[in-house]
């Protein structure tokens, strides 16, 4: 016997036809629209539960990245799709399909979605990497390549890049006139952030530093700051898929990224009034550094181009983005060069070779220097600094592949499954600079437009420091190479290469012995305390 609802039996025969024919004709359409043969189909993925789609397989399998990358294994697929809620998250390892999203596609996803991280760190979107597409990231990303990160405005801060790479190796021959082992993340992320630190700001220190050009307490706290944000930047917190999530804060990510952010803030916002009321009562009128650049434009009115908070917001993401991918990409090489001496002993015969023993590696030797750029493309490729890019935003329905993104979907690539992808690379696991060696001329360059693996990502959303970047990668290995011949301590049989969870610097520190190689006149730069 067949139940029927009491509504039904008191409602008139006709009503009670037309009813059936409405719901047997949606049933009818619903079959045909989601069996259709014709139709595009999501990306291959687990099998989502209704409402929750796969967000309880993700709760149950952190790190998160880990998971994703066991489900592209298990599923033998290089792009994937999740549906975490009622977002949908595809996941890319395959050249070819990335280049379709980011050349062919690359308007429909050129934003980034809006996150609970990405929210705090940018102040509300007022900045250029994390804010969603539209006039606010147009306005700024304009400034950024046109204001701060052009051809002359590298050339004019040269002297300041200079003094940095100087003082590196100050640093160094300080920390290892003992003998003993030293921790080599210090002193490059060190000359990450006093890099970003003269550019912008026209100062190595934030407090009083230290004698023998290390950091003090004021920068070891700034670096660590931007470190958490970058490793929060798009941890897959329960807040992005979960309304009024963020408001409980249940997995800590919250708290974490506003103490970073207040640190940060901490170190730059007194030095950026401070700045603008010199501007303002006519004590400066010569610039300086890039902070100087950014307080400066003016519109069509003459007036302010940018707010105090925007200039603000901006020095955060740019501090974030300055110290990633040069610092994390060195300290790896340096670690696989030591456990294949071989490769070593090339990179600094090809410095010997290009500059000598009498002077030091400058800025204008780096297009000379190929077997250095090749080792920087091979750890861009083997060891990125995280294991996702940051995602992307599909502003409509898209067919990439034959295959359905839905509007609203997260779009990230995998940067170690496009950079050890078996189909793309010969002993994928394996540090072979060699392999990025050219025949044809001694062009070789960091950014790979091709996508077989990240370094400064490509299209709108594309890294406009690649310039910078290029540069303070080069110059960081060139000079501790140069300067100093590296051994593993005795006690040790080979460097560890296991990788940190998070961001993927090495898993230990790299901590070696460093010995000058060069005459002592130049090692003899002065106070270093500026």
């Amino acid at each position: 016997m067949i139940y029927t609802p009491s509504f039904l039996v008191l409602l008139p025969q006709s009503l009670w036809s037309l009813f059936l024919v409405i719901f047997v004709g949606y049933m009818v359409i619903k079959t045909i629209r989601y069996h259709n043969p014709n139709k595009p189909k999501l990306p291959p993925g687990p099998k989502p539960l209704p409402i929750v789609g796969n967000l309880f397989e993700m709760l149950a399998n952190r790190p998160t990245h880990a998971w994703i990358y066991r489900m592209l294994k298990e599923m033998n697929t290089e792009i994937i799709c999740f549906r975490l809620m009622n977002i949908h998250l595809v996941v890319v390892n395959c050249p070819t399909i990335a280049l379709e999203f980011f050349k062919k596609h690359d308007s429909n996803f050129a934003s980034r979605p809006k996150t609970m991280a990405t929210g705090i760190i940018s102040n509300g979107y007022i900045t250029t990497m994390l804010g969603p597409y539209g006039e606010q990231w147009k306005k700024m990303k304009k400034i950024i390549v046109k204001d701060l990160l052009n051809p002359s405005k590298h050339e004019w801060l040269r002297g300041k890049r200079n003094e940095e790479a100087d003082n590196l190796i100050f640093y160094v021959y300080n920390k290892c006139n003992n003998g003993s082992p030293m921790n080599v993340r210090i002193a490059i992320l060190h000359y990450c952030s006093n890099v970003f630190r003269k550019l912008f700001l026209s100062t190595r220190y934030i407090g009083k530093g230290m004698k023998d050009g290390g950091p003090g307490s004021e920068e070891v706290e700034q670096v660590n700051a931007a470190l958490d944000l970058l490793n929060y930047i798009f941890s897959f917190s329960l807040s992005d898929f979960i309304p009024g999530m963020s408001l409980l804060d249940l997995d800590g990510h919250k708290s974490k990224i506003n103490n970073a952010v207040r640190i940060m803030n901490k170190c730059h916002d007194p030095i950026v009034e401070e700045r603008i009321k010199h501007w303002s009562d006519g004590s400066k009128k010569v610039e300086e550094d890039l902070l100087d650049v950014l307080i400066n434009l003016k519109d069509e009115n003459n007036n302010p181009f940018l707010t105090v908070k925007e200039i603000k917001a901006q020095l955060v993401e740019l501090m974030m983005a300055t110290l990633d991918n040069p610092s994390n990409a060195v300290e790896w090489i340096l670690a696989e060069l030591l456990n294949q001496p071989e490769l070593l002993q090339k990179a600094t015969a090809e410095l010997d070779t290009v500059v000598g023993k009498n002077r030091l590696v400058q800025e204008s030797d780096i297009p000379k220097l190929n077997f250095l750029k090749a080792c920087a493309r091979e750890s861009f490729r083997l060891h990125p600094i995280t294991d996702l890019s940051p995602p992307h935003f599909a502003i409509n329905d898209t067919i990439v592949g034959n295959l359905l993104i839905p509007k609203g979907s997260y779009v990230l690539l995998g940067r170690t499954g496009l950079g050890r992808n078996p189909k793309v690379w010969t002993e994928p696991n394996k540090f072979k600079p060699e392999r990025h060696l050219k025949n044809d001329g001694p062009d070789i360059t960091l950014i790979e437009p091709d996508l077989r693996f990240m370094s400064f990502s490509t299209g709108r959303r594309g890294c406009p420091g690649s310039i910078l970047g290029t540069t303070m990668a080069i110059m960081l290995l060139a000079r501790l190479l140069q300067g100093f011949t590296w051994s593993i301590p005795p006690n040790i049989p080979r460097i560890n290469l296991a990788e940190a969870e998070g961001l993927l610097y090495p898993a230990d520190p790299l901590t070696v012995i460093a010995k000058p190689r060069l005459p002592a006149e130049l090692y003899n730069f002065g106070s270093r305390s500026k």
